[in-house]
């Protein structure tokens, strides 16, 4: 199941830089995925820190895709990476106190995997 819903809301509308991206479907869906963990109350003091660094991730890989230098796209792509894998530790914690299951994290945990992936190849330097 998708979790990622069409961001523009007509064929006719214009396409901005990140939306172009692969990175950022993923990333979206990610979020998506991270939040749809937390839906329980109760545990609002880990629910905030997820939400936060996944839409961190969303939000920095965008801005980085709107930067004009490599320099500042890899700046952001970088951040955009740090706050994935913060999310990724913030899924495991629930794991670990048995707020969600391992199998119920097993799709974010995979998309976030996938995510850092991508990311550390647009925060590297070309060659």
């Amino acid at each position: 199941m998708s979790h990622v819903v069409s961001q523009r809301p007509t064929d006719r509308s214009p396409v901005l830089d990140h939306e172009r991206l692969q990175v950022y479907q993923v990333a979206l869906e990610y979020h998506g995925a991270a939040m749809s963990r937390m839906l329980r109350r109760g545990f609002r003091h880990i629910r905030d820190p997820l939400e936060r660094s996944s839409l961190g991730s969303v939000l920095c890989l965008a801005e980085g895709a709107g930067r004009t230098s490599a320099k500042d796209k890899r700046r952001f792509y970088a951040m955009a990476r740090g706050s994935a894998t913060e999310s990724a530790a913030v899924i495991d914690i629930l794991v670990v106190r048995g707020v969600a299951s391992a199998q119920d994290c097993q799709q974010a945990r995979a998309l976030a995997s996938r995510l850092v992936q991508m990311l550390s190849r647009l925060s590297r330097p070309a060659r």
